[in-house]
């Protein structure tokens, strides 16, 4: 029966990281189902981005008070949880703070930890007053529906009690507390529990410590379902991110074919196809399947921070569009389409539905002025631009259903060689205009 806590322990690491294996397998899988892109080059900047934007936080804080806030959760959190090591190899062993047998530096480590884990409690409190107090406007638009709000409290409750439970861990540590070393906040909690037993004191301990790892693994498992499942995906996402210009659009491989094939004298235009010819690929995207994987894998790392559509100047002039709700919305319509295939044992069956008109609606897409902001926005450098252009894309090269002044235009364009409806012939009326 002594080892009956290293069993349940190491049954409950068993369970807490092979589920989580099995929701990663999940989310590669979801992320495949996206288009081929070749993203190899330049790999020496794309490391350099990552390490400025993911790892340094260069992005967040433009906006200093959220910025240094965010800062001090995600050092915080991540540092604080190296302890996780030690608890693990105690849990597995049976040892009680192994790593104490280094000596000072063990203090100073845990020291560094207590001072943390109070700064991350104190930043979430903050946090937590900014959305559900002062109710940010960028928190509360019209896509922030009761999961969305919910799912941010949800993380910000987690963290408040998992910071809560390292410290009353630290004070009720009597060996710990004896040592008078790295307890430079766990020292004014410990009197809290003066009064009672010594045998009390070591349940509340061992409570605290169990409470702390499962509550770490049920963190870990919870990020597939949250936004929050940008701690993991950022570093990703900010590699593989697009280092082209913002403006630069790019040419669909399918149209340049087909161009070259009407502009080849040898074929004929008018000829039947032949039978084994390959069939024109689709243009645009009308469903996640159309996007390429790195869009995918922006729709999961988005944080649903907001910054993207407190930017965008049709969201501000009143227009339905907002870009995390772009987003979200092909997010949620990956999700169904790979809860369909795991319903189906690993095939897609049509459920009638896709990402256009029954997710992103065609007003939102036309309400967009391609002016990127968005783009510049993102902390974590998610482009919601590109899903918006590859949908309007399909629109117009599919169901020729582009509005009728973009219509009108490219009508011009092809007549008169300028977008007004004036002749060629008579360029002097319309060069100045």
């Amino acid at each position: 029966m002594d080892y009956l806590p290293n069993i349940l322990f190491a049954l409950a690491l068993f369970i807490g990281i092979g589920y989580f294996a099995k929701n990663v397998k999940k989310l590669r899988r979801n992320i495949g189902l996206g288009q081929d892109l070749d993203i190899s080059d330049n790999k020496p900047e794309r490391w350099k981005n990552m390490a400025r934007i993911a790892l340094g936080q260069s992005k967040m804080v433009r906006r200093p008070v959220a910025g240094l806030l965010h800062v001090i959760v995600y050092v915080g959190f991540i540092v604080i949880n190296i302890e996780v090591l030690e608890i693990i190899i105690d849990g597995l062993l049976g040892t009680h703070r192994i790593f104490s047998s280094i000596g000072s530096l063990y203090g100073v480590l845990i020291g560094t930890f207590e001072i943390l884990a109070v700064l991350v409690f104190v930043a979430v409190i903050v946090f937590w007053i900014r959305r559900n107090i002062i109710k940010l406007k960028r928190f509360w638009n019209s896509e922030m529906t009761s999961w969305p709000k919910n799912d941010a409290n949800y993380i910000l409750y987690f963290e408040m009690v998992l910071m809560t439970l390292f410290l009353v861990m630290n004070a009720t540590d009597i060996h710990f507390q004896e040592m008078h070393s790295g307890n430079v906040i766990s020292q004014f909690i410990a009197p809290w529990f003066s009064h009672f037993s010594e045998g009390t004191v070591h349940l509340i301990e061992r409570s605290a410590w169990w409470l702390h790892i499962l509550g770490i693994l049920i963190f870990l498992n919870y990020l597939y379902f949250s936004k929050h499942l940008h701690i993991l995906l950022a570093f990703p996402n900010t590699f593989y991110a697009s280092l082209k210009p913002k403006g630069e659009f790019n040419n669909l491989e399918a149209v340049t074919k087909e161009v070259k094939m009407m502009m080849d004298p040898n074929v004929d235009p008018f000829a039947a196809p032949a039978e084994n010819a390959e069939v024109p690929a689709k243009f645009g995207a009308s469903d996640v399947q159309d996007l390429n994987w790195l869009q995918l894998l922006n729709a999961y790392t988005c944080t649903e921070c907001g910054r993207c559509t407190s930017e965008c100047p049709a969201n501000q002039t009143g227009k339905k569009l907002s870009p995390r709700k772009i987003m979200m919305d092909t997010r949620d319509r990956l999700e169904e389409v790979g809860k369909n295939i795991d319903a189906n044992k690993g095939t897609f069956v049509d459920d009638g539905k896709q990402l256009l008109d029954d997710y992103i609606t065609r007003e939102e897409l036309w309400a967009c002025t391609s002016c990127n902001a968005c783009v510049e926005a993102c902390p974590v450098s998610i482009n919601p631009l590109s899903i918006i252009l590859d949908m309007r894309r399909y629109l117009v090269m599919e169901q020729s259903a582009a509005p009728t002044e973009l219509n009108n235009m490219m009508t011009n364009i092809e007549n008169n060689g300028a977008p007004w409806p004036y002749n060629q012939m008579d360029r002097l009326n319309w060069k100045n205009e």
